[in-house]
């Protein structure tokens, strides 16, 4: 009976070494898995700067909206055209067929090809300054333009961000699962061997077996998510993921106080920018339809010959050339140009509105934000402190075990928070690394330049300047 009792606690022992192996092992898959968001990468993996990098060269809806842009800036030659005179030539020929019946009764037939060419030139000389407010409303269309392009660019940049790190933190937790369900399963092995040695009940199996079927499901779970999260990268990108580098936040580029981030939002913010241009475009749209109640006036040039082949004609050929000049005075439209100026002015007003609303929301947005990172800062703090915690608990659990304290069961849960608190910690990571560039995006800074990426910044001004004077040609510019 002693030596029964004797070789049972021996069992005990080696099987306790096995678990405290296998969860030691698992402990340092687990603790890998949250360095890897932290520490330096090897030479050869992707970091988020590459990423960044590929996103804004090849994601299609920012280069949807630079051809977007690029669209709007033909607006201002089309607005320059009404200083430019307008040329129309004009050509006419054909056949005649003539059968002229005589006072004597005979007939007279003949077949004429008469033709006429001529030129016009027509130039407007005042329209009511409609030419000029085209020219500033388009001009103004093109700025709002600009600040509505680098929107999108600040999203898509924080959509590469965010992909990135949900896959690094998707694959960490994955591998966490992973590390867990391989201790799960050698707990499960040892368990039944106890059992089959009488040293523990069934119960002890079940809890044991139901524990690995938990992370099982956890483990395809995370699966399930790190390939979503792998597809997501690949549509904002541009490429699928590979190895991908550590990324670490990016406070040192924004505002350092929360008033100076609201500040710097008023001035810098692109939605906020265009809304002010789009302001200017209403008022000077409200200058356009009273432009409707002014005179008009133009010249007008022309030349022109005709020639007939007519031989009974007394003249053959004609050539004419005029100038006329020509002055419209509008007395009264039906109310159209009034109700069109009084339109105007509510939609000026609308705008203003707009501003102000979307003012709001930025500022709103910005506090958020701010918060928000100062928040991550805290969560991340606490998540590595419960690691270290919950590292020592399950050392002390591992220990008390050996020494026959703690059951199995006290063991798994130990192991079992600490998985939970690591798997809190790589979101804690994630979530800081997003904060802060969500509120660099937030006041407006989330940019190639201002985050130094290693690519040339899109300039929309010199497609700008190569069509803007453009009289003629169909060919679109080779510039960006």
């Amino acid at each position: 009976m002693v030596g029964g009792a004797t070789r049972t606690a021996f069992e005990c022992r080696a099987i306790y070494r096995l678990a405290a192996r296998s969860l030691s092992f698992a402990v340092s898959i687990l603790a890998a898995a949250v360095l890897s968001l932290t520490t330096a990468a090897p030479a050869l993996a992707d970091n988020l700067s590459d990423a960044l990098v590929k996103a804004y060269q090849t994601n299609p809806q920012v280069n949807a909206e630079r051809a977007r842009q690029r669209g709007t800036d033909e607006n201002v030659p089309q607005a320059l055209s009404g200083y430019r005179p307008q040329i129309v030539a004009s050509l006419g020929a054909g056949l005649q067929a003539v059968r002229n019946l005589l006072p004597d009764n005979t007939i007279q037939s003949a077949t004429l090809r008469p033709w006429t060419i001529g030129v016009t030139v027509t130039q407007t000389l005042f329209n009511g300054f409609k030419t000029a407010n085209n020219v500033r409303v388009a001009e103004l269309q093109v700025l709002s333009g600009r600040e509505a392009l680098r929107n999108v660019g600040q999203g898509v940049l924080l959509d590469a961000v965010t992909a990135y790190m949900n896959v690094l933190a998707n694959k960490a937790l994955y591998e966490a699962q992973r590390a867990n369900v391989q201790v799960l399963r050698e707990i499960q092995s040892t368990t039944k061997k106890r059992l089959d040695a009488g040293d523990v009940t069934p119960t002890d199996t079940a809890q044991a077996e139901a524990r690995l079927n938990r992370g099982l499901a956890d483990l395809n779970a995370a699966e399930v998510a790190l390939a979503i999260s792998k597809e997501l990268y690949t549509q904002v990108v541009g490429a699928a993921p590979s190895d991908l580098a550590p990324a670490s936040p990016v406070d040192r580029l924004a505002p350092v106080t929360q008033p100076a981030a609201i500040e710097t939002t008023n001035h810098e913010h692109p939605a906020i920018l265009g809304a002010g241009y789009d302001v200017d475009v209403a008022q000077t749209t409200i200058k356009l339809a009273e432009g409707s109640l002014l005179p008009q006036a133009s010249v007008q040039a022309s030349a022109s010959r005709s020639v007939q082949t007519d031989s009974s004609l007394t003249t053959t050929a004609t050539s004419q050339a005029s100038v006329l000049g020509q002055i419209n005075v509008p007395i009264y439209d039906g109310g159209l140009a009034a109700s069109q100026t009084r339109q105007a002015k509510e939609v000026a007003s609308q705008s203003r509105l707009v501003l102000e609303q979307i003012r709001n929301q930025s500022r709103t947005a910005v506090v958020s934000a701010w918060v928000s990172n100062e928040g991550t800062k805290i969560a991340l703090s606490a998540a590595e402190s419960e690691v270290r915690a919950a590292d020592v608990a399950l050392q002390g659990v591992r220990r008390e075990a050996q020494g026959g304290q703690r059951t199995t069961i006290d063991v798994l849960n130990a192991q079992q928070d600490l998985t939970n608190a690591r798997s809190r910690q790589i979101m804690a990571q994630r979530d800081r690394v997003i904060a802060s560039y969500t509120l660099l995006s937030a006041v407006g800074r989330l940019d190639v330049h201002t985050l130094n990426l290693s690519t040339p910044d899109y300039l929309p001004d010199v497609h700008y300047h190569q069509v803007r004077d453009a009289w003629h040609g169909l060919r679109t510019p080779s510039g960006q």
